[in-house]
């Protein structure tokens, strides 16, 4: 890109709808903070502000979305017109995500990213981005954070780097351990799987049955999905990440209801609805990084892989009742998805790295002087609730609630969660 098309793109571009003001905003940043001469990467976010508000001079809140590899939401979250009461919201596409430099199975070649350069793209890289972003936006002045799932542990990491930009934090279902292995994250994690799965067929009984029956028939036929790529058995056994969602359990069985024509054939829709489910083409980040996250002075090799041999329950082969399994990414993963394929490579880097740096500061957290708030959610598939609870004790001033009414994504579907946390940060 030649330096004068560069710099228009860094010119904020602004448009209105919806009642809002969106103002577009793109800076540079380097690919490593470490090396501030050298490469950089693209950053973008999306100011929004309420139109009767855009002449006030309102705090500032940053967005973290969950993730990691998620961009920032494009459709109008319902927690936004809580928040544009208070605030002028930032959505950050972080990077890697969205416009900020994508990384993908496209991309990657043409940026020349190594296997390497990917650690770059973890939480601590993400808070110094936002520093970036903050002192282009807002100058000195501290800005509010709203933590969503990952989002969440990029705050805790922010509070641990750059605790001085931060006026408050709140945080939705995303309070890691401090401490856990990736081992440890996934060896609690199959349990809480495993109890979801058995709520879900405690509702719908019959969905046993079928799911069973979409097994022996991806085992006897290849089944091709809409992209071409085949669906195999453990593929579609990874349906159960829709378990952490609001509607966790009605989506997968509104697919399983219309998973048949006639006998033995598997209709367009239900092959069409797993396609949308199963594959990383929009987020291949998610796949590349998902252990990598939890990594601190050791590696992952491959945890979740590992740690699925002590749950046998998990097992097609061993005859027993089908159990869909959740967010756990598997070597396997970069064979049978397109999209993964061409990264095989480099996931095989990131799982035998061994030297991850720390991602968060527990003295420093310890004598943590910003306010902060965080729901934790009961029944949490992704997030372990009583890791959460330990790291919301280590966390000095750390105010939460734990609620059964809201699944992981609860921010994502009702303002009353946002507006619980503004009430409890702000005491």
């Amino acid at each position: 890109m030649d330096r004068d098309r560069y710099e228009e793109r860094l010119v904020p571009v602004t448009h209105r709808h919806s009642g809002y003001v969106f103002t577009d905003h793109t800076i540079a940043v380097p690919l490593d903070h470490a090396a501030p001469g050298g490469r950089t990467i693209e950053l973008f976010a999306r100011e929004v502000v309420a139109v009767d508000r855009e002449p006030a001079n309102l705090p500032w809140l940053l967005y973290l979305e969950g993730g990691p590899g998620n961009r920032a939401p494009r459709e109008l979250p319902a927690w936004l017109e809580r928040a544009s009461r208070n605030y002028r919201v930032v959505l950050l596409d972080q990077r890697g995500t969205g416009r900020s430099t994508p990384v993908t199975r496209q991309t990657l070649t043409d940026l020349a990213v190594s296997a390497h350069d990917l650690r770059h793209f973890r939480a601590d890289s993400i808070v110094r981005d936002a520093e970036l972003l903050r002192a282009h936006l807002v100058g000195d002045r501290p800005w509010s954070v709203l933590g969503q799932s990952f989002g969440g542990f990029c705050a805790l990491t922010y509070l641990s780097l750059a605790p001085e930009g931060l006026r408050e934090v709140m945080i939705a279902g995303g309070l890691p351990s401090l401490t856990a292995s990736p081992y440890d994250v996934y060896r609690a994690a199959y349990p809480r799987v495993l109890a979801h799965n058995n709520r879900f067929f405690a509702r719908y009984p019959g969905d046993q049955e079928i799911a069973a029956k979409v097994v022996d028939r991806l085992r006897e036929h290849e089944v091709s999905l809409p992209g071409g790529e085949v669906l195999t058995p453990r593929r579609f056994q990874t349906l159960g990440i829709t378990f952490g969602q609001e509607r966790r359990f009605d989506l997968l069985h509104h697919l399983l209801e219309e998973a048949f024509i006639g006998r033995d054939r598997l209709s367009d829709a239900f092959l069409r609805g797993v396609d949308s489910v199963v594959s990383f083409a929009a987020h291949p980040l998610y796949a590349l990084l998902h252990e990598m996250i939890y990594c601190q002075g050791e590696g992952s090799a491959w945890a979740a892989h590992r740690a699925l041999a002590e749950f046998p329950e998990f097992d097609l082969d061993r005859g027993g009742p089908v159990r869909f399994i959740g967010e756990m990414i598997f070597p396997w993963h970069f064979e049978e998805d397109p999209a993964l394929a061409p990264l095989r490579s480099y996931a095989e880097h990131l799982a035998g790295d061994t030297s991850w740096p720390h991602l968060y500061d527990p003295d420093r957290l310890a004598r943590n002087t910003v306010p902060v708030a965080a729901a934790i959610y009961h029944d949490d598939l992704y997030v372990d609730r009583e890791h959460s609870l330990v790291t919301a004790g280590a966390v000095r001033g750390l105010v939460h609630w734990i609620t059964n009414e809201y699944a992981h994504d609860g921010l994502s579907r009702s303002p009353a969660v946002l507006d619980r946390l503004i009430r409890m940060v702000r005491g």
